[in-house]
């Protein structure tokens, strides 16, 4: 089980509705995440809208999600969508989601949550959209994202032979 962390393209990552001090970062960033003071939080409500693109094309086999201590802040309804790179809050809402998750407590201890692999084989950017939370607080709260998975093939143009070219 591989942690994707290394191939995330971090200039690209985007928050929608993150409190300022509260950013994605401390969920997703290896050290961050594994600090119970540091999080995730939404800010004029309790949706977040996360964006998350790889510098090449993976396939996600499994994610998790850990909240902090208050668990009425912790995420409930998770929608997850691959390649929309401008997905807003309405089209989150009311476009058919790859999948869904309805959050219990004890999906929120940071342990992989296994995804539909046949639809998660080539992504490019995976968009994470936290409907609500488990006690309709006016803010959510995560403290660690981790998404599992493997590279996709690379291929090095360079050692495309031409037909017919032989080997030397």
């Amino acid at each position: 089980m591989t942690d994707l962390l290394d191939i995330i393209e971090w200039s690209c990552v985007e928050c929608l509705n993150q409190n300022p001090s509260r950013n994605i970062g401390n969920a997703l960033k290896q050290g961050y995440r594994e600090d119970d003071g540091l999080y995730l939080e939404s800010d004029t409500d309790e949706q977040l809208l996360l964006h998350i693109p790889f510098n090449q094309a993976v396939k996600l086999h499994s994610w998790a999600i850990k909240s902090v201590g208050n668990k009425g802040h912790a995420p409930r309804k998770v929608r997850l969508f691959i390649n929309r790179p401008s997905l807003g809050f309405s089209e989150a809402a009311d476009f058919p989601a790859v999948q869904e998750f309805e959050l219990s407590e004890a999906d929120l201890e940071g342990k992989p949550l296994p995804l539909k692999q046949v639809k998660f084989q080539s992504v490019n950017i995976l968009s994470i959209f936290i409907e609500d939370n488990q006690k309709e607080e006016e803010t959510t709260q995560v403290q660690k994202i981790v998404l599992y998975g493997s590279a996709g093939e690379t291929m090095n143009v360079n050692e495309i032979k031409k037909v017919g070219e032989e080997n030397s």
